[in-house]
């Protein structure tokens, strides 16, 4: 995945690759989030100082960039506070501004979703980074995509079955590195191969595992994706 601190070599790209993935994903989404995603686009070109990942800027200063009123400013801080797109470093007092910094992490879990509307290229690029390479989330298997092996009678693995049949792709890249970690009582455990797949996972894909694990066992109410 993108390196959560973009600096050092090969931080510009790094820095245009977070701002396409953002717009990317702001152009998929109605109106109100894509005002919402420009708005945070437009503060990070202007004001952010990506060196110290800081992010400090008064509300009347917001305000004007964005022509809107200061009321307006501090909902949409707020929305962005609460979505995990910026983080605050250090509470404003009087005389001091509050300290943002970029949520990087969850950015990149959000946008994920329209990495490959950019291309393939940069899908390969945000997906691998610089990361170690058994933490690289896998990408869409060309070919052939072995069906799964439900010999050991789970609710996991009979589910598996439904998801490959469902979505080969999907199952390719997402769900096929899943492993069954425990069952207790309606739980099931799932273990991803890094933070990423199961921030991923767990943001576009629980509903549908959990009701794919409801299809084969009713009786299980909750997946849980653990690292």
């Amino acid at each position: 995945m993108l390196s959560t601190k973009p600096v050092g070599r090969g931080a510009s790209a790094r820095k245009y690759d977070l701002l396409t993935a953002l717009g990317a994903f702001a152009l998929s989404q109605g109106k109100h989030d894509q005002r919402r995603a420009l708005r945070l686009m437009t503060l990070i070109t202007a004001r952010y100082n990506w060196a110290r990942d800081e992010l400090a800027v008064g509300q009347r200063e917001i305000a004007r960039l964005w022509s809107v009123d200061e009321r307006t400013v501090k909902r949409e801080m707020a929305q962005l506070r609460g979505r995990g797109w910026l983080v605050v470093k250090r509470q404003g007092a009087r005389g001091r501004v509050t300290q943002y910094g970029l949520g990087i992490e969850q950015l990149l879990t959000d946008t994920a979703i329209t990495w490959a509307c950019v291309g393939s290229d940069f899908e390969i690029r945000m997906g691998q980074g610089e990361v170690l390479p058994q933490q690289v989330v896998p990408l869409p298997v060309r070919g052939t995509v072995a069906t799964p092996d439900t010999s050991s009678g789970t609710e996991w693995a009979l589910a598996r079955l439904l998801l490959h049949t469902e979505d080969t792709g999907t199952y390719a890249s997402w769900i096929a590195a899943l492993e069954r970690v425990e069952r207790a009582g309606g739980r099931l455990t799932l273990r991803a191969p890094s933070k990423f797949h199961a921030g991923y996972v767990q943001t576009h894909l629980q509903r549908r595992l959990l009701a794919a694990c409801q299809d084969v066992d009713a009786e299980v109410s909750e997946v849980r994706i653990t690292t």
